[in-house]
C-alpha cells in the first residue's frame, strides 16, 4: 500500500458537508493523517455601517459569550457594537439637534 493514503477518521457521519471537512497533513514522521478544518467565524460588525469592529477578536458566538467582558468590548460608549466613526456621527447629530431646538426656542421668544 502506498504511503500517500489517508482517511477521514474523526467523525462518524460520512456526508461531505461544510462542517465535516478534513485535509491531509504530513507529520514529521512522514505519515499522512487527517486534520479537521473548522469553518471561519464572522467578525462582530458595527450596527450602523456593518463594517468589522477593530479591537474585537473574531470568535464563535458561544466562545464570545464565554469570554471576558474586556475581550468583547472596547472602553468607549457603544464599545462592542458601533465603530468610532459612526459614534462620532451620532454625537455630532445629537449636538446639532439640541442646537436646532435651542435656536427655535430663541426665535420663538423673539417673536413674542
Amino acid at each position: 500500500m502506498p504511503d500517500n493514503r489517508w482517511t477521514r477518521d474523526g467523525s462518524r457521519h460520512s456526508y461531505n458537508t461544510k462542517t465535516h471537512a478534513y485535509r491531509p497533513v504530513r507529520t514529521p514522521g512522514g505519515k499522512l493523517v487527517s486534520q479537521r478544518i473548522y469553518k471561519k467565524c464572522s467578525p462582530v460588525k458595527c450596527m450602523d455601517c456593518k463594517m468589522p469592529l477593530p479591537g474585537i477578536k473574531t470568535r464563535k458566538l458561544s466562545e464570545q459569550h464565554r469570554s471576558k467582558k474586556r475581550e468583547r468590548t472596547v472602553s468607549r460608549a457603544y464599545g462592542g457594537s458601533a465603530c468610532h466613526s459612526c459614534l462620532k456621527q451620532r454625537i455630532v447629530r445629537a449636538f446639532l439637534l439640541e442646537e436646532q431646538k435651542a435656536v427655535k426656542k430663541v426665535l420663538a421668544e423673539r417673536k413674542k
